[in-house]
């Protein structure tokens, strides 16, 4: 299951970067489809099952129940 981030300050500080960004991520310097948020770090990290944590920003949490 992904979800947002329980801190709330943190999610709305990552939004308001992705909205100054174009919908990038705010944490990374290179503006490309691969860090277009959903980044393509967490959608890999999200497919394995055994994974869970935080994407890099800190923005989703995917944990495995």
């Amino acid at each position: 299951m992904v979800r947002l981030n329980d801190d709330k300050e943190m999610v709305k500080s990552i939004k308001e970067g992705l909205k100054r960004t174009g919908g990038y991520c705010p944490c990374r310097i290179q503006r490309t489809e691969e860090n277009k948020c959903m980044c393509k770090e967490f959608r890999e990290q999200i497919a394995d099952p055994n994974f869970e944590g935080f994407c890099h920003c800190m923005l989703y949490y995917k944990s495995k129940d």
